[in-house]
Order: C-alpha cells, then structure tokens, then sequence
C-alpha cells in the first residue's frame, strides 16, 4: 500500500491524472500492472500502448470500461477495457465499479483504482485491501498532529534515557530503567513510521514534514540498537537479529508488559524489575565517542566486560588493548568524562 501511495502521491503525473478526472466526475476504473499477467481479465477494449499523460489519461476516462497502465505508470497499454474477474471472489462493495476492483485486486498483484463520481473519491485496492485517499489539508493536518505527539513522545525518551545514563555512570541501574528506555525507543520508532505513511501520502507537499521528522527521530535507531546490545544476555549477531525482529513485530499490547519485554532480552519474565540490578556493556556509552571505531568498541568490551569495570580500569590497562594506545586511551577517557558532566546538566536542566 505503501508503494501504491507512492504513485499516487501529489506532484505525481498520476496524481494529476487522477485529480482531473475526480474533478470532472466522470469516474474510473484503472488497473497498474503487468499487463500479460493481467490479460486474462481483458474482454475487448482498445490497445493504444502509448506514453502517459494526464491529459490523455482525463480523455480516456470518458470512455466506458477500464484502463489499464504498465507496471510503473509510464504508459497506457489499453482503455476502454471491460474487466472479467472471478464473480466469485467475496466482495462487501455495492457499486459495479468498486466490486470490480476488489475483485482485480485480490486475483491479480496489480493496482486498481476507482474513482467514484457520484462521492468525488479515490479508492486504492491492494491485495484486497482498501484505502481511500483523503485531502491533502486533512492528511496535512494529521501529520502534524502527529508530528506534535511524536515530539511529547521523544522529549520523554530523552529524559528516561538521561535517567538511565547517569544510573549506568552510578552502577544503579535495574531491569526496569532499561525497559522502560527501551519501550519508549519503540513507541517513537512507531509513531515515526505512521507519521513517513503520511509523508507518502502527501508528496511534495510532506518535504517540510519529512524535515522535521528526520530531525525529531536522529539517532533513535541507533540508540535502540545499542541498547539491546548493552543488556541482550546473549548478545550474538544471531540472538541481537532474533530480539530486535521480536521487538519489531510485538503487537502494542506487549509493549507495555515489561515481563515481554524482559523475556525479549532473556531474561525470566516473572522477574521484579524493579529490584533486578543490571549493568550495561558499556557499547551505548562508548559509541558516542567521536572517532572511536566499532571494532576497538567491541575490543574494548571484550577485555574488560562490562561499563563498570571500564571505568574501574587504569589508564595503563586501557592503553593495552589493541587498537586504543596512549592517545586514544585519553580521548576514550575524556569522552566518558564529557559525557557525565553533560548528563549531569541534562538531568538538571530536565527537573
């Protein structure tokens, strides 16, 4: 649906099609695909395999039947089409136009869309499913107010990750402030996938949106990652790859039970999570040195295990594991300073 969205976005000359005739209210049927595969739908019509264009687009909708586009919408293989799907095929539309279209839509991988004269919508019908397309000011209007959420959003997971920070810095941090950083990770992360759907749905009237989204969501994903990193009990490549997928595809109701979540990172879910101290690995701070490889990160914790005893570690101990030496043993040192008297000034200016 998303790739339909795409194509029929504003600014696109499919969208400019689609507006001329939703504006005449003449109606369509249009059919996007490959059109050998589609053939066995074709009862007589037109063969025209001519380049698109809105205009003849608008012209050929005052036609009777269908019409039916390449794959990419870069040209009009036939018009006047009348369209045979399987009758049989369970359909809950009323009207001959849209009960065709589902039908294609659940028989065949193509895109159809009806315009409808009579209500002066768009529908888009994609493997059965339907979706119509709303105004550009309503749509706008939508994804700025969910933009305004996303941001109340984001601002909460700075401050529980701040929170978790400096309790990582102490050695007092439980199983709960790293759920709690991760499931507010994953609820932005999805709040910022609704909110790109609408930035689709707009085209180039979404380029401010997609703007200020960019900047709300910079450096989520890989705050998150290092996360499961830093508490994963089996933090292989192929146990990481399983949590995160997990996590991805967990419905929203699982999310907000920490016992699913603990589970996700292994550990008992009847765990208190409350009272179950846990220390990090230390990836999530040290990956935001500037200029410190991710190799010497995995090097480094490696030889010392854990944040705590890196930082319980000697200047000389540091200096030894390969790839750091004397000069970027001190500038390791000095980011891990930077960083706690930045989270000191974060937590203050937060309360």
């Amino acid at each position: 649906m998303v790739r339909a969205l795409e194509m029929v976005a504003p600014g696109t000359a499919l969208r400019e099609g689609l507006d001329n005739i939703l504006h005449a209210r003449t109606g369509g049927l249009i059919v996007i695909g490959e059109v050998d595969d589609l053939s066995f739908l074709f009862s007589g019509g037109i063969r025209l395999d001519l380049e698109y264009s809105p205009a003849l687009l608008y012209e050929l909708a005052k036609m009777d039947g269908g019409i039916v586009l390449s794959a990419n919408a870069t040209k009009i293989a036939q018009a006047n089409v009348q369209l045979t799907p399987d009758p049989t095929i369970h359909t809950l539309e009323t009207g001959t136009r849209h009960r065709t279209a589902e039908r294609v839509s659940k028989q065949t991988d193509a895109l159809v869309v009806a315009i409808s004269e009579r209500r002066e919508v768009i529908s888009l019908y994609v493997d059965g499913f339907k979706y119509i397309l709303a105004d550009i000011p309503v749509v706008l209007a939508k994804a700025n107010q969910a933009l305004a959420t996303l941001d109340k959003y984001r601002s909460r997971l700075d401050q529980v990750t701040t929170r978790l920070t400096a309790l990582e810095f102490e050695g007092g941090a439980t199983l709960h402030d790293v759920l709690t950083v991760l499931q507010r990770a994953e609820l932005v992360t999805r709040m910022a996938v609704e909110i790109e759907r609408y930035i689709v749905e707009l085209g180039t009237q979404g380029r401010l949106i997609e703007m200020q989204l960019d900047e709300t969501m910079l450096g989520v994903a890989a705050e998150k990652a290092a996360l499961v990193h830093d508490y994963l009990v089996d933090d292989e490549d192929e146990s990481f790859q399983a949590a995160f997928d997990q996590l991805v595809r967990l419905p929203h109701q699982d999310l907000l039970d920490f016992g699913r979540l603990a589970e996700l990172l292994g550990y008992d879910r009847k765990l208190n999570t409350l009272d179950f101290p846990i220390s990090p690995r230390g990836i999530r701070i040290l990956g935001r040195i500037p200029r410190l490889p991710k190799l010497v990160v995995k090097r480094i914790i490696d030889e010392f295990g854990g944040l705590e005893e890196l930082l319980a570690a000697t200047d000389g101990e540091l200096e030894t594991v390969d790839g750091v030496g004397e000069i970027r043993a001190k500038d390791i040192r000095e980011g891990l300073r930077r960083q706690q008297e930045i989270n000191l000034v974060d937590r203050y200016l937060q309360t």
